[in-house]
C-alpha cells in the first residue's frame, strides 16, 4: 500500500529566532510580570510565561539584573508610544487626533510608571540612556511626533504645532489629580486643551 501523502510530506520548522529577536520576545514577556511582581520575578516564572526553558534567558542575557535593566529601558523608550502616534489617522478632525494621541501617552507614561515604580526607581528617576536616548531626547522625540498629528491644522492655531505640541504634552503628564474626583479621559483632556474649561453655556 502507498503510505498516505501526509506522511511523505515533511514538516518544516518555524525559522529560529536570532538572539535579538529572543531577547526582544523575552523583554515583552517579563515587563508584565515585573509590573505585577516587581524584582522579585523569578526566571523561570519568565520562563515558562514565555515558553521557553529557563536556560535559554541566560544565553542571551548574562543574568537576571541584566535582563530587569533592559525591562527597564524598554519601557522607558519612547518607540512604541512614537509608532502609536505615527499610525494616527490625519484626516481625523483634531480632537479626535488629540484624543488617540493622549491615550496613546497615557498608556506610555501607565507602563512606565509600572516599571520604575516595581524596580525601585520611583519619583521619575531616569537610570540612563534608553537605546541612546536619555530623558531629553526622548521627551523631544515624543514631541515631535505629537507636533506632527498638529501640523494640518497649522493655519488655525495660536502657536506653532511645535509649541502647541509642548503645552499638551505637559497637561497629559501633570494633569492634576484629587481623590475624589476620577481622572479625565482621552477624550475631555483634548476638549479642555482645545476649548478650555468654560462649558458651552457659559462662553
Amino acid at each position: 500500500m502507498t503510505a498516505p501523502k501526509e506522511n511523505q510530506t515533511t514538516r518544516r520548522r518555524a525559522p529560529a529566532m536570532s538572539p535579538e529577536q529572543r531577547r526582544s520576545m523575552i523583554i515583552q514577556t517579563a515587563i508584565p510580570l515585573i509590573a505585577e511582581y516587581g524584582a522579585t520575578v523569578t526566571t523561570a516564572k519568565i520562563a515558562r510565561a514565555a515558553g521557553i526553558g529557563e536556560g535559554t534567558i541566560f544565553r542571551v542575557f548574562a543574568d537576571k539584573d541584566e535582563l530587569l535593566r533592559a525591562c527597564m529601558a524598554e519601557a522607558l523608550s519612547p518607540d512604541h508610544a512614537i509608532r502609536e502616534l505615527d499610525a494616527i489617522d490625519l484626516s481625523q478632525p483634531l480632537p479626535d487626533r488629540l484624543a488617540e494621541a493622549a491615550e496613546a501617552l497615557q498608556a506610555h507614561l501607565a507602563r512606565m510608571g509600572a516599571i520604575a515604580g516595581s524596580l525601585g526607581h520611583g519619583g521619575g528617576k531616569h537610570p540612563g540612556t534608553v537605546r541612546g536616548a536619555g530623558r531629553t531626547e526622548s521627551t523631544t522625540r515624543l514631541r515631535a511626533a505629537l507636533a506632527d498629528l498638529l501640523e494640518p491644522d497649522r493655519a488655525a492655531l495660536r502657536r506653532p504645532p511645535e509649541q502647541i505640541a509642548a503645552l499638551f504634552f505637559g497637561l497629559l503628564f501633570t494633569q492634576p489629580r484629587t481623590d475624589d474626583e476620577p481622572d479625565l479621559t482621552p477624550q475631555e483632556l483634548a476638549e479642555v486643551f482645545l476649548h478650555g474649561a468654560l462649558s458651552e453655556g457659559a462662553k
